[in-house]
Protein backbone atom coordinates (compact mmCIF):
# COMPACT_ATOMS: atom_id res chain seq x y z
CA UNK A 1 0.00 0.00 0.00
CA UNK A 2 0.82 3.04 -0.72
CA UNK A 3 0.90 5.96 2.04
CA UNK A 4 -2.25 7.96 1.93
CA UNK A 5 -1.90 11.63 0.87
CA UNK A 6 1.03 10.08 -1.56
CA UNK A 7 -1.39 7.45 -3.36
CA UNK A 8 -4.35 8.78 -2.88
CA UNK A 9 -4.58 12.64 -3.65
CA UNK A 10 -3.74 12.56 -6.91
CA UNK A 11 -4.68 16.23 -8.03
CA UNK A 12 -3.62 19.50 -5.83
CA UNK A 13 -0.51 22.41 -5.75
CA UNK A 14 -0.51 25.70 -4.56
CA UNK A 15 -2.35 28.46 -6.32
CA UNK A 16 -4.28 27.63 -9.27
CA UNK A 17 -4.15 29.90 -12.21
CA UNK A 18 -6.65 32.18 -12.52
CA UNK A 19 -10.13 31.64 -14.81
CA UNK A 20 -13.79 31.83 -14.07
CA UNK A 21 -14.66 33.73 -10.78
CA UNK A 22 -11.89 35.97 -11.20
CA UNK A 23 -11.05 36.32 -14.77
CA UNK A 24 -13.73 38.00 -16.67
CA UNK A 25 -12.87 36.72 -19.91
CA UNK A 26 -14.84 32.73 -20.65
CA UNK A 27 -12.74 29.99 -20.56
CA UNK A 28 -11.22 28.69 -23.07
CA UNK A 29 -9.80 24.61 -24.23
CA UNK A 30 -6.63 26.22 -23.99
CA UNK A 31 -6.84 27.72 -20.45
CA UNK A 32 -7.96 24.56 -19.53
CA UNK A 33 -5.07 22.55 -21.18
CA UNK A 34 -2.59 25.11 -19.30
CA UNK A 35 -4.24 25.05 -16.13
CA UNK A 36 -3.69 21.21 -16.21
CA UNK A 37 0.19 21.45 -17.49
CA UNK A 38 0.10 23.81 -14.29
CA UNK A 39 -1.82 21.56 -11.64
CA UNK A 40 0.94 18.72 -12.74
CA UNK A 41 3.96 20.82 -11.94
CA UNK A 42 2.67 22.50 -8.93
CA UNK A 43 1.06 19.26 -7.24
CA UNK A 44 4.50 17.40 -7.74
CA UNK A 45 6.21 19.48 -5.49
CA UNK A 46 3.21 19.44 -3.11
CA UNK A 47 3.27 15.70 -3.37
CA UNK A 48 7.09 14.97 -2.51
CA UNK A 49 6.54 17.45 0.48
CA UNK A 50 3.64 15.77 1.99
CA UNK A 51 5.16 12.16 1.29
CA UNK A 52 8.01 12.83 3.07
CA UNK A 53 6.46 14.82 6.19
CA UNK A 54 4.10 11.38 5.89
CA UNK A 55 7.45 8.99 5.73
CA UNK A 56 9.00 10.91 8.38
CA UNK A 57 5.75 10.67 10.79
CA UNK A 58 5.43 6.39 9.66
CA UNK A 59 8.88 6.21 10.78
CA UNK A 60 9.63 7.88 13.93
CA UNK A 61 5.99 8.77 15.71
CA UNK A 62 6.27 11.79 17.65
CA UNK A 63 4.18 14.68 18.61
CA UNK A 64 6.67 17.22 16.46
CA UNK A 65 6.21 14.40 13.14
CA UNK A 66 2.60 14.23 13.55
CA UNK A 67 2.13 18.30 13.50
CA UNK A 68 4.59 18.47 10.65
CA UNK A 69 2.72 15.79 8.64
CA UNK A 70 -0.48 17.66 9.14
CA UNK A 71 1.17 20.85 7.89
CA UNK A 72 2.42 19.69 4.88
CA UNK A 73 -0.74 17.35 4.07
CA UNK A 74 -2.83 20.84 5.20
CA UNK A 75 -1.17 22.86 2.56
CA UNK A 76 -1.73 19.65 -0.18
CA UNK A 77 -5.31 19.53 0.71
CA UNK A 78 -6.00 23.15 0.41
CA UNK A 79 -4.29 23.72 -2.97
CA UNK A 80 -6.61 20.47 -3.90
CA UNK A 81 -9.93 22.26 -2.86
CA UNK A 82 -9.27 25.34 -4.74
CA UNK A 83 -8.05 23.47 -7.91
CA UNK A 84 -11.10 21.64 -8.02
CA UNK A 85 -13.33 24.13 -7.77
CA UNK A 86 -11.69 26.38 -10.75
CA UNK A 87 -11.44 23.48 -12.84
CA UNK A 88 -15.33 23.44 -12.49
CA UNK A 89 -15.24 25.88 -15.12
CA UNK A 90 -13.91 23.61 -17.91
CA UNK A 91 -17.11 21.20 -17.52
CA UNK A 92 -18.52 22.07 -20.39
CA UNK A 93 -15.81 22.58 -22.76
CA UNK A 94 -15.23 20.55 -25.91
CA UNK A 95 -11.35 19.20 -24.75
CA UNK A 96 -9.02 17.43 -25.83
CA UNK A 97 -8.99 13.27 -24.05
CA UNK A 98 -5.70 13.87 -21.92
CA UNK A 99 -6.97 17.39 -20.50
CA UNK A 100 -10.38 16.06 -19.81
CA UNK A 101 -8.71 12.57 -18.22
CA UNK A 102 -6.68 14.76 -15.63
CA UNK A 103 -10.12 17.07 -14.83
CA UNK A 104 -11.47 14.10 -13.93
CA UNK A 105 -9.11 12.85 -11.47
CA UNK A 106 -8.16 15.99 -10.36
CA UNK A 107 -11.82 16.19 -9.15
CA UNK A 108 -12.42 12.32 -7.84
CA UNK A 109 -8.97 12.45 -6.69
CA UNK A 110 -8.97 13.10 -2.86
CA UNK A 111 -10.15 10.49 -0.11
CA UNK A 112 -10.43 13.04 2.25
CA UNK A 113 -11.48 16.11 0.77
CA UNK A 114 -10.62 19.83 2.85
CA UNK A 115 -13.15 22.20 3.84
CA UNK A 116 -12.22 25.32 2.36
CA UNK A 117 -12.09 27.37 5.90
CA UNK A 118 -8.38 27.33 6.84
CA UNK A 119 -8.93 26.22 10.55
CA UNK A 120 -10.75 23.51 9.62
CA UNK A 121 -8.76 22.47 6.88
CA UNK A 122 -5.86 22.02 9.51
CA UNK A 123 -8.17 20.36 11.90
CA UNK A 124 -9.08 17.66 9.54
CA UNK A 125 -5.15 16.80 8.74
CA UNK A 126 -4.29 17.19 12.76
CA UNK A 127 -7.15 14.64 13.56
CA UNK A 128 -5.97 12.41 10.21
CA UNK A 129 -1.90 12.82 12.26
CA UNK A 130 -3.31 11.72 15.06
CA UNK A 131 -6.03 8.91 13.96
CA UNK A 132 -2.85 7.04 12.30
CA UNK A 133 0.04 7.90 15.19
CA UNK A 134 -2.29 6.42 17.79
CA UNK A 135 -2.92 3.39 15.77
CA UNK A 136 0.89 2.85 15.54
CA UNK A 137 1.90 3.47 18.50
CA UNK A 138 -1.03 1.69 20.33
CA UNK A 139 -0.45 -0.59 23.27
CA UNK A 140 -3.02 -2.96 25.34
CA UNK A 141 -3.62 -2.82 28.66
CA UNK A 142 -0.69 -5.36 29.21
CA UNK A 143 1.89 -3.02 26.91
CA UNK A 144 1.59 -5.68 24.38
CA UNK A 145 1.55 -3.58 20.71
CA UNK A 146 -0.20 -4.97 17.46
CA UNK A 147 2.90 -7.13 16.31
CA UNK A 148 3.12 -8.84 19.82
CA UNK A 149 -0.92 -9.18 19.83
CA UNK A 150 -0.96 -10.67 16.23
CA UNK A 151 1.82 -13.20 16.77
CA UNK A 152 0.08 -14.94 19.58
CA UNK A 153 -3.13 -14.84 17.05
CA UNK A 154 -1.29 -16.52 14.79
CA UNK A 155 0.51 -19.36 17.22
CA UNK A 156 -1.58 -19.82 20.24
CA UNK A 157 -4.03 -22.73 20.24
CA UNK A 158 -4.88 -21.30 23.73
CA UNK A 159 -8.80 -20.66 23.67
CA UNK A 160 -8.89 -17.75 27.18
CA UNK A 161 -4.99 -16.51 25.50
CA UNK A 162 -6.63 -15.81 21.92
CA UNK A 163 -9.55 -14.66 23.73
CA UNK A 164 -7.49 -12.04 26.04
CA UNK A 165 -5.48 -10.43 23.03
CA UNK A 166 -8.22 -10.09 20.74
CA UNK A 167 -9.66 -7.83 23.63
CA UNK A 168 -6.82 -6.46 24.41
CA UNK A 169 -6.06 -5.00 21.00
CA UNK A 170 -9.69 -3.88 20.35
CA UNK A 171 -9.62 -2.14 23.39
CA UNK A 172 -6.88 1.07 22.37
CA UNK A 173 -9.49 1.96 19.53
CA UNK A 174 -11.93 3.02 21.68
CA UNK A 175 -10.47 6.19 22.27
CA UNK A 176 -10.51 6.70 18.40
CA UNK A 177 -13.80 7.20 18.25
CA UNK A 178 -14.96 11.15 18.91
CA UNK A 179 -11.56 11.96 16.50
CA UNK A 180 -13.36 9.97 13.74
CA UNK A 181 -16.58 11.03 14.03
CA UNK A 182 -15.07 15.16 13.76
CA UNK A 183 -13.21 13.40 10.70
CA UNK A 184 -16.03 11.98 8.99
CA UNK A 185 -17.72 15.56 9.03
CA UNK A 186 -15.00 17.42 8.56
CA UNK A 187 -14.33 15.12 5.36
CA UNK A 188 -18.29 15.24 4.42
CA UNK A 189 -18.13 19.23 4.37
CA UNK A 190 -15.03 19.38 2.13
CA UNK A 191 -16.76 17.00 0.03
CA UNK A 192 -19.73 18.70 -0.30
CA UNK A 193 -17.77 21.98 -1.78
CA UNK A 194 -16.56 20.13 -4.72
CA UNK A 195 -20.13 18.75 -5.48
CA UNK A 196 -20.59 15.32 -3.71
CA UNK A 197 -23.02 14.68 -1.51
CA UNK A 198 -20.54 12.83 1.19
CA UNK A 199 -16.61 11.16 0.97
CA UNK A 200 -18.12 7.85 -0.25
CA UNK A 201 -19.27 9.51 -3.23
CA UNK A 202 -15.78 10.89 -3.78
CA UNK A 203 -14.71 7.26 -3.38
CA UNK A 204 -17.04 5.37 -5.45
CA UNK A 205 -16.93 8.14 -8.28
CA UNK A 206 -13.16 7.15 -8.84
CA UNK A 207 -13.97 4.24 -11.20
CA UNK A 208 -14.88 5.51 -14.55
CA UNK A 209 -18.33 4.52 -13.47
CA UNK A 210 -21.02 6.77 -11.90
CA UNK A 211 -21.31 5.69 -7.91
CA UNK A 212 -24.34 3.76 -7.54
CA UNK A 213 -23.27 1.26 -10.79
CA UNK A 214 -19.84 0.83 -9.04
CA UNK A 215 -21.68 -0.32 -5.87
CA UNK A 216 -23.73 -2.67 -7.89
CA UNK A 217 -20.67 -4.07 -9.66
CA UNK A 218 -19.26 -4.97 -6.41
CA UNK A 219 -22.20 -6.52 -5.65
CA UNK A 220 -22.31 -8.79 -8.86
CA UNK A 221 -18.65 -9.85 -8.30
CA UNK A 222 -19.62 -11.05 -5.03
CA UNK A 223 -22.52 -12.86 -6.14
CA UNK A 224 -20.45 -14.59 -8.58
CA UNK A 225 -17.72 -15.52 -5.59
CA UNK A 226 -19.83 -16.41 -2.55
CA UNK A 227 -20.38 -19.60 -2.97
CA UNK A 228 -16.72 -20.74 -2.84
CA UNK A 229 -16.50 -18.86 0.13
CA UNK A 230 -19.87 -20.28 1.66
CA UNK A 231 -18.23 -23.72 1.12
CA UNK A 232 -15.07 -22.45 2.61
CA UNK A 233 -16.97 -21.51 5.84
CA UNK A 234 -18.90 -24.62 6.27
CA UNK A 235 -15.47 -26.47 6.68
CA UNK A 236 -13.66 -24.03 8.43
CA UNK A 237 -16.22 -23.94 11.37
CA UNK A 238 -16.66 -27.67 11.23
CA UNK A 239 -12.72 -28.28 11.50
CA UNK A 240 -12.53 -25.32 14.56
CA UNK A 241 -15.28 -26.97 16.10
CA UNK A 242 -13.18 -30.19 16.70
CA UNK A 243 -10.21 -28.14 18.43
CA UNK A 244 -12.34 -25.68 20.56
CA UNK A 245 -15.67 -27.58 20.94
CA UNK A 246 -19.25 -26.46 19.44
CA UNK A 247 -20.23 -25.13 22.59
CA UNK A 248 -17.80 -22.09 21.52
CA UNK A 249 -18.12 -22.80 18.09
CA UNK A 250 -21.62 -23.44 17.60
CA UNK A 251 -23.51 -25.27 14.67
CA UNK A 252 -25.05 -23.07 12.21
CA UNK A 253 -23.60 -19.68 13.26
CA UNK A 254 -21.00 -17.14 13.12
CA UNK A 255 -17.47 -17.96 14.05
CA UNK A 256 -16.12 -15.92 17.04
CA UNK A 257 -13.54 -13.75 15.75
CA UNK A 258 -10.75 -14.64 17.39
CA UNK A 259 -9.93 -17.55 16.53
CA UNK A 260 -9.59 -17.81 13.15
CA UNK A 261 -5.91 -17.31 13.27
CA UNK A 262 -5.49 -13.32 12.55
CA UNK A 263 -6.65 -9.94 14.44
CA UNK A 264 -9.38 -9.10 12.24
CA UNK A 265 -10.43 -12.67 10.69
CA UNK A 266 -10.16 -11.38 7.87
CA UNK A 267 -7.34 -13.92 6.47
CA UNK A 268 -7.48 -17.70 7.79
CA UNK A 269 -4.06 -19.10 6.57
CA UNK A 270 -2.26 -19.27 9.97
CA UNK A 271 -4.82 -22.00 11.04
CA UNK A 272 -4.27 -24.38 8.36
CA UNK A 273 -2.35 -26.67 10.45
CA UNK A 274 -6.22 -27.12 12.39
CA UNK A 275 -8.19 -27.33 8.66
CA UNK A 276 -5.70 -29.32 6.92
CA UNK A 277 -7.74 -31.41 4.32
CA UNK A 278 -4.88 -34.35 4.56
CA UNK A 279 -2.62 -34.77 7.61
CA UNK A 280 1.20 -35.16 6.11
CA UNK A 281 0.50 -34.93 2.50
CA UNK A 282 2.94 -32.29 1.46
CA UNK A 283 5.13 -30.39 3.83
CA UNK A 284 3.59 -26.62 3.32
CA UNK A 285 5.42 -25.23 6.28
CA UNK A 286 7.48 -22.18 4.88
CA UNK A 287 8.20 -20.85 7.83
CA UNK A 288 9.79 -23.38 9.37
CA UNK A 289 11.87 -23.31 6.35
CA UNK A 290 12.67 -19.33 6.39
CA UNK A 291 13.51 -19.75 9.89
CA UNK A 292 15.67 -22.99 9.55
CA UNK A 293 17.67 -21.09 6.37
CA UNK A 294 18.20 -18.27 8.68
CA UNK A 295 16.96 -15.61 6.13
CA UNK A 296 16.74 -11.95 7.35
CA UNK A 297 14.85 -9.28 5.90
CA UNK A 298 17.44 -7.99 2.93
CA UNK A 299 17.08 -11.96 1.83
CA UNK A 300 13.49 -11.71 1.94
CA UNK A 301 13.40 -8.66 -0.38
CA UNK A 302 16.19 -10.04 -2.67
CA UNK A 303 13.76 -12.86 -3.45
CA UNK A 304 10.80 -10.98 -4.41
CA UNK A 305 12.98 -8.54 -6.35
CA UNK A 306 14.18 -11.45 -8.30
CA UNK A 307 10.92 -12.48 -9.42
CA UNK A 308 10.16 -9.68 -11.21
CA UNK A 309 13.90 -9.26 -12.59
CA UNK A 310 13.05 -13.03 -13.71
CA UNK A 311 10.48 -11.14 -16.36
CA UNK A 312 12.58 -9.02 -17.78
CA UNK A 313 11.69 -5.33 -15.69
CA UNK A 314 14.48 -3.59 -13.50
CA UNK A 315 15.95 -4.07 -10.53
CA UNK A 316 15.25 -2.06 -7.80
CA UNK A 317 17.14 1.02 -7.69
CA UNK A 318 20.01 1.39 -5.33
CA UNK A 319 18.16 3.81 -3.12
CA UNK A 320 15.92 1.66 -2.49
CA UNK A 321 18.02 -0.79 -0.15
CA UNK A 322 19.58 2.42 1.54
CA UNK A 323 16.34 4.16 2.26
CA UNK A 324 13.58 1.54 3.10
CA UNK A 325 12.62 0.43 6.66
CA UNK A 326 13.08 -3.04 6.73
CA UNK A 327 12.89 -3.85 10.65
CA UNK A 328 11.37 -2.41 13.23
CA UNK A 329 13.70 0.32 14.94
CA UNK A 330 14.36 -0.35 18.50
CA UNK A 331 14.48 3.25 19.78
CA UNK A 332 11.47 4.43 18.32
CA UNK A 333 7.55 4.12 17.93
CA UNK A 334 6.94 3.58 13.65
CA UNK A 335 3.79 1.71 12.02
CA UNK A 336 4.79 -1.60 11.15
CA UNK A 337 1.97 -1.69 8.52
CA UNK A 338 3.71 -2.67 5.45
CA UNK A 339 3.59 0.01 2.84
CA UNK A 340 5.12 0.94 -0.21
CA UNK A 341 6.26 4.12 -1.24
CA UNK A 342 8.01 6.44 -3.98
CA UNK A 343 8.88 9.76 -1.73
CA UNK A 344 10.07 11.89 -3.95
CA UNK A 345 7.44 10.88 -7.22
CA UNK A 346 10.76 10.13 -9.17
CA UNK A 347 11.34 6.58 -8.54
CA UNK A 348 12.40 6.85 -4.45
CA UNK A 349 11.00 3.68 -4.18
CA UNK A 350 11.03 2.01 -1.05
CA UNK A 351 9.07 -0.22 0.95
CA UNK A 352 8.05 0.29 4.86
CA UNK A 353 8.27 -2.89 6.94
CA UNK A 354 8.84 -4.49 10.55
CA UNK A 355 9.81 -7.60 8.40
CA UNK A 356 9.53 -11.24 10.40
CA UNK A 357 11.35 -14.44 8.97
CA UNK A 358 7.75 -16.08 8.08
CA UNK A 359 5.41 -17.08 5.15
CA UNK A 360 3.28 -14.33 5.78
CA UNK A 361 5.43 -11.85 5.54
CA UNK A 362 6.91 -12.82 2.30
CA UNK A 363 3.95 -13.36 0.53
CA UNK A 364 3.84 -9.13 1.83
CA UNK A 365 7.22 -8.37 0.10
CA UNK A 366 5.72 -9.64 -3.09
CA UNK A 367 2.91 -7.74 -2.70
CA UNK A 368 4.46 -4.30 -1.76
CA UNK A 369 7.43 -4.81 -4.52
CA UNK A 370 3.92 -4.70 -7.16
CA UNK A 371 3.28 -1.11 -5.82
CA UNK A 372 6.97 -0.36 -6.25
CA UNK A 373 7.29 -1.60 -10.02
CA UNK A 374 4.06 0.21 -10.54
CA UNK A 375 5.66 3.31 -9.21
CA UNK A 376 8.70 2.64 -11.36
CA UNK A 377 6.88 1.83 -14.95
CA UNK A 378 4.63 5.40 -14.82
CA UNK A 379 7.13 8.02 -12.65
CA UNK A 380 7.75 9.44 -15.89
CA UNK A 381 4.26 10.82 -16.67
CA UNK A 382 2.80 13.72 -15.27
CA UNK A 383 1.80 13.58 -11.73
CA UNK A 384 -2.49 13.43 -12.58
CA UNK A 385 -1.39 10.16 -14.51
CA UNK A 386 0.76 8.91 -11.56
CA UNK A 387 -1.68 6.52 -10.00
CA UNK A 388 -3.20 2.73 -11.25
CA UNK A 389 -5.83 2.58 -13.69
CA UNK A 390 -7.87 2.27 -10.46
CA UNK A 391 -6.88 1.52 -6.74
CA UNK A 392 -7.63 -1.56 -7.16
CA UNK A 393 -5.12 -2.91 -9.74
CA UNK A 394 -2.52 -1.09 -7.56
CA UNK A 395 -3.19 -3.73 -4.98
CA UNK A 396 -3.92 -6.68 -7.78
CA UNK A 397 -0.30 -6.42 -9.15
CA UNK A 398 1.16 -8.10 -6.08
CA UNK A 399 -0.98 -10.56 -5.56
CA UNK A 400 -1.12 -12.01 -9.05
CA UNK A 401 2.87 -12.74 -8.32
CA UNK A 402 2.15 -14.24 -4.89
CA UNK A 403 -0.33 -16.63 -7.07
CA UNK A 404 2.42 -17.64 -8.80
CA UNK A 405 4.68 -18.60 -5.75
CA UNK A 406 3.64 -22.35 -6.53
CA UNK A 407 4.99 -24.86 -4.84
CA UNK A 408 7.41 -25.18 -7.80
CA UNK A 409 8.74 -21.83 -7.15
CA UNK A 410 8.73 -22.17 -3.69
CA UNK A 411 10.81 -25.42 -4.28
CA UNK A 412 13.21 -23.27 -6.32
CA UNK A 413 13.86 -20.94 -3.23
CA UNK A 414 14.50 -24.10 -1.00
CA UNK A 415 11.71 -23.45 0.91
CA UNK A 416 9.59 -26.32 0.16
CA UNK A 417 10.78 -30.04 -0.97
CA UNK A 418 9.76 -32.32 -3.66
CA UNK A 419 5.81 -32.05 -4.14
CA UNK A 420 4.12 -35.30 -4.65
CA UNK A 421 2.19 -34.71 -7.61
CA UNK A 422 -1.66 -36.36 -6.44
CA UNK A 423 -4.98 -34.85 -5.90
CA UNK A 424 -4.27 -34.68 -2.04
CA UNK A 425 -1.52 -32.41 -2.59
CA UNK A 426 -3.46 -30.09 -4.66
CA UNK A 427 -6.28 -29.72 -2.19
CA UNK A 428 -3.90 -29.05 1.23
CA UNK A 429 -2.03 -26.13 -1.39
CA UNK A 430 -5.65 -25.01 -2.45
CA UNK A 431 -6.95 -24.98 0.92
CA UNK A 432 -3.75 -23.44 2.20
CA UNK A 433 -4.61 -20.79 -0.46
CA UNK A 434 -7.90 -20.12 -0.15
CA UNK A 435 -7.85 -19.50 3.49
CA UNK A 436 -6.01 -16.29 2.58
CA UNK A 437 -7.36 -15.54 -0.78
CA UNK A 438 -11.12 -16.54 -0.31
CA UNK A 439 -11.68 -15.94 3.09
CA UNK A 440 -10.52 -12.22 2.57
CA UNK A 441 -13.04 -11.59 0.08
CA UNK A 442 -16.53 -10.42 2.35
CA UNK A 443 -14.10 -8.45 4.98
CA UNK A 444 -12.43 -6.47 1.55
CA UNK A 445 -16.27 -6.08 0.49
CA UNK A 446 -17.50 -5.07 4.19
CA UNK A 447 -15.07 -2.06 5.19
CA UNK A 448 -16.13 0.15 2.72
CA UNK A 449 -19.68 -0.46 2.96
CA UNK A 450 -19.41 0.33 6.60
CA UNK A 451 -17.90 3.54 5.89
CA UNK A 452 -20.04 4.61 2.76
CA UNK A 453 -23.00 4.35 5.38
CA UNK A 454 -21.50 6.40 7.90
CA UNK A 455 -20.43 9.07 5.02
CA UNK A 456 -23.76 9.04 3.85
CA UNK A 457 -25.58 9.49 7.53
CA UNK A 458 -27.48 5.95 7.13
CA UNK A 459 -25.19 4.92 10.12
CA UNK A 460 -25.21 7.67 13.00
CA UNK A 461 -22.36 8.05 15.20
CA UNK A 462 -24.19 6.44 18.35
CA UNK A 463 -24.42 2.73 16.20
CA UNK A 464 -20.97 2.71 14.66
CA UNK A 465 -19.69 -0.55 16.28
CA UNK A 466 -23.76 -2.04 16.21
CA UNK A 467 -23.57 -1.30 11.85
CA UNK A 468 -20.06 -2.89 12.15
CA UNK A 469 -20.54 -6.05 13.34
CA UNK A 470 -24.32 -6.70 11.75
CA UNK A 471 -21.87 -6.06 8.58
CA UNK A 472 -19.47 -8.41 9.41
CA UNK A 473 -21.71 -11.43 10.50
CA UNK A 474 -24.04 -10.53 6.95
CA UNK A 475 -20.71 -11.07 4.69
CA UNK A 476 -18.11 -12.97 6.82
CA UNK A 477 -20.30 -15.10 9.09
CA UNK A 478 -18.13 -13.95 11.84
CA UNK A 479 -18.97 -12.33 15.04
CA UNK A 480 -17.79 -10.76 18.42
CA UNK A 481 -16.07 -13.01 20.40
CA UNK A 482 -17.70 -11.04 24.16
CA UNK A 483 -20.48 -8.54 23.80
CA UNK A 484 -19.31 -5.17 22.65
CA UNK A 485 -21.25 -1.78 23.11
CA UNK A 486 -20.93 1.48 21.80
CA UNK A 487 -18.21 2.25 24.24
CA UNK A 488 -16.02 -0.02 22.08
CA UNK A 489 -15.05 1.70 18.64
CA UNK A 490 -13.87 -1.80 17.17
CA UNK A 491 -13.46 -0.69 13.21
CA UNK A 492 -10.75 1.56 14.50
CA UNK A 493 -9.29 -1.17 15.57
CA UNK A 494 -8.54 -2.01 11.80
CA UNK A 495 -5.26 0.28 10.22
CA UNK A 496 -7.59 1.42 7.06
CA UNK A 497 -10.33 3.12 9.20
CA UNK A 498 -8.27 5.65 11.01
CA UNK A 499 -5.65 5.75 8.29
CA UNK A 500 -8.85 6.68 5.86
CA UNK A 501 -7.73 4.38 3.55
CA UNK A 502 -10.27 3.03 1.23
CA UNK A 503 -10.58 -0.51 1.20
CA UNK A 504 -12.54 -1.94 -1.54
CA UNK A 505 -9.82 -1.98 -3.61
CA UNK A 506 -8.32 -4.76 -1.47
CA UNK A 507 -11.74 -7.07 -2.67
CA UNK A 508 -11.54 -5.82 -6.52
CA UNK A 509 -7.53 -6.34 -6.14
CA UNK A 510 -8.55 -10.35 -5.03
CA UNK A 511 -10.67 -10.30 -8.21
CA UNK A 512 -8.30 -8.83 -10.47
CA UNK A 513 -5.31 -10.82 -9.53
CA UNK A 514 -6.98 -13.55 -11.20
CA UNK A 515 -7.63 -12.45 -14.34
CA UNK A 516 -3.64 -10.75 -14.18
CA UNK A 517 -2.38 -14.14 -13.30
CA UNK A 518 -4.39 -15.69 -16.00
CA UNK A 519 -3.58 -13.47 -18.64
CA UNK A 520 0.47 -13.68 -17.69
CA UNK A 521 0.33 -17.34 -17.73
CA UNK A 522 -1.41 -17.28 -21.45
CA UNK A 523 1.61 -15.36 -22.35
CA UNK A 524 4.33 -17.60 -21.00
CA UNK A 525 2.20 -19.96 -22.59
CA UNK A 526 1.21 -22.05 -19.59
CA UNK A 527 -0.84 -25.83 -20.66
CA UNK A 528 -2.46 -27.33 -18.06
CA UNK A 529 -4.78 -26.35 -14.61
CA UNK A 530 -4.51 -22.78 -13.71
CA UNK A 531 -3.45 -23.14 -10.17
CA UNK A 532 -0.24 -25.65 -11.78
CA UNK A 533 0.93 -22.19 -13.45
CA UNK A 534 4.13 -19.67 -12.41
CA UNK A 535 5.08 -17.89 -14.81
CA UNK A 536 8.92 -16.76 -13.36
CA UNK A 537 11.46 -16.33 -15.97
CA UNK A 538 8.69 -15.35 -18.84
CA UNK A 539 9.75 -12.31 -20.44
CA UNK A 540 6.40 -12.42 -22.64
CA UNK A 541 4.61 -12.27 -19.31
CA UNK A 542 6.70 -9.48 -18.13
CA UNK A 543 5.91 -8.26 -21.44
CA UNK A 544 2.23 -8.25 -20.85
CA UNK A 545 2.45 -6.93 -17.61
CA UNK A 546 4.50 -3.77 -18.58
CA UNK A 547 2.31 -2.44 -21.31
CA UNK A 548 -0.47 -2.04 -18.13
CA UNK A 549 1.45 -0.71 -15.70
CA UNK A 550 3.26 1.97 -18.07
CA UNK A 551 -0.19 3.02 -19.32
CA UNK A 552 -0.68 4.69 -14.97
CA UNK A 553 -3.93 6.38 -14.74
CA UNK A 554 -3.59 7.82 -18.18
CA UNK A 555 -6.67 5.86 -19.58
CA UNK A 556 -9.92 4.51 -18.11
CA UNK A 557 -9.44 1.29 -16.31
CA UNK A 558 -11.58 -0.83 -18.46
CA UNK A 559 -8.62 -0.10 -21.43
CA UNK A 560 -5.87 -0.88 -18.87
CA UNK A 561 -7.76 -3.85 -18.13
CA UNK A 562 -8.08 -5.10 -21.53
CA UNK A 563 -4.51 -4.17 -22.45
CA UNK A 564 -3.36 -7.22 -20.21
CA UNK A 565 -6.33 -9.65 -20.70
CA UNK A 566 -8.15 -8.95 -23.31
CA UNK A 567 -11.25 -8.60 -21.37
CA UNK A 568 -13.12 -4.80 -20.50
CA UNK A 569 -14.83 -6.64 -17.14
CA UNK A 570 -13.55 -7.12 -13.85
CA UNK A 571 -14.76 -10.95 -13.25
CA UNK A 572 -14.62 -13.70 -10.50
CA UNK A 573 -14.36 -16.30 -13.56
CA UNK A 574 -10.72 -16.72 -13.46
CA UNK A 575 -10.11 -17.04 -9.83
CA UNK A 576 -12.87 -19.94 -9.48
CA UNK A 577 -11.34 -21.39 -12.34
CA UNK A 578 -8.49 -21.34 -10.24
CA UNK A 579 -10.16 -22.98 -7.16
CA UNK A 580 -12.02 -25.28 -9.27
CA UNK A 581 -10.38 -28.36 -7.39
CA UNK A 582 -11.39 -27.24 -4.00
CA UNK A 583 -14.60 -26.24 -4.62
CA UNK A 584 -15.20 -29.17 -6.42
CA UNK A 585 -13.86 -31.20 -2.96
CA UNK A 586 -15.45 -28.76 -0.13
CA UNK A 587 -19.38 -29.57 -1.45
CA UNK A 588 -18.33 -33.35 -0.95
CA UNK A 589 -16.91 -32.46 2.73
CA UNK A 590 -19.85 -30.56 3.61
CA UNK A 591 -22.59 -32.71 2.65
CA UNK A 592 -24.55 -33.41 5.64
CA UNK A 593 -23.40 -30.49 7.80
CA UNK A 594 -25.49 -27.50 8.81
CA UNK A 595 -23.86 -24.74 6.58
CA UNK A 596 -24.48 -21.08 6.77
CA UNK A 597 -25.08 -19.04 9.94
Amino acid sequence: MRPLLALALCGCASAPPATAENNPRKPTADDAKAFVARVNEDLKRLFVKSSTADWIKNTYITDDTERNAASANEELLGYQARATKTAAAFKELPLDPDTARMLYLLRISATAPAPEDAKKRLELTTLAAKLEGHYGSAKDKKGRDLQELSALLRKSRNHDELLDAWVGWHETAREQRPRYQRFVELANEGAREIGFANMGDVWRSSYDIPPDEFEKETDRLWAQVKPLYDGLHCYVRAQLQQQYGKERIPEGKPIPAHVLGNMWAQEWGSIYPLVEPYKGVASLDVTKAIVAQKWDPVRMVKAGEAFFTSMGLDPLPRTFWERSMLVKPRDREVVCHASAWDVQFDDDLRIKMCIRPEEEDLVTIHHELGHDYYFHAYYKLPALYQGGANDGFHEAIGDALTLAMTPAYLKRLGLLEEMPDNPKAVINVQMKDALNKVAFLPFGKLIDQWRWDVFNGKTAPGDYNKAWWALRTKFQGIAAPVARSEQDFDPGAKYHVPANVPYTRYFLARILQFQFYRAMCQAAGHKGPLHQCSFYGSKEAGARLWKMLSMGASRPWPDALEAMTGQRQMDGGALLEYFAPLQAWLLEQNKGLSCGW
